[in-house]
């Protein structure tokens, strides 16, 4: 069992699934700043000032002891009180949108830049060769 271990760990694909998972971590990262640093606060600019990631709704009451803003999001969370964050799921579904729209680009892209080999002709049937060679020898004879 450790040496089919090693054969599977040791083949290409695995490696390469590591370093897709690692580079797709730190393009994560980017995605999620992008959109909010930049994205969000233009859309919340455009829609009057809005902040997405700010919309919430309070699903449980607030503890006796809590010391922060009713009207925060990240502080009520902290605090462990029931929220329906559905500007933070919009913030989120933007960040997955922008993501696919990227790696739709570049699969595109490299479709693109790598030449297809030509596809090699399809064998004949071997009914149509057959066919073929009885005609061939039938022009032969007459």
């Amino acid at each position: 069992m450790l040496n089919e271990f090693k054969a599977f760990i040791n083949r290409g694909n695995v490696v390469d699934l590591a370093v897709a998972v690692i580079i797709g971590a730190a393009f994560g990262k980017i995605v999620s700043s992008l959109t909010d640093d930049i994205i969000m606060p233009m859309i919340g600019k455009i829609f009057g000032g809005l902040d997405f990631s700010g919309y919430f709704l309070r699903l449980g009451e607030i503890p006796a002891d809590f010391k922060g803003s009713a009207a925060s999001y990240a502080d009520l969370k902290a605090a462990g009180v029931p929220l329906l964050g559905y500007g933070q799921f919009i913030t989120v579904a933007v960040n997955f949108l922008i993501v696919a729209f990227i790696i739709f680009l570049l699969v595109r892209a490299l479709n693109r830049a790598i030449p297809k080999p030509d596809a090699a002709p399809a064998a004949e049937p071997a009914d149509v060769t057959l066919l073929r060679e009885i005609r061939d020898e039938l022009r032969a004879k007459g």
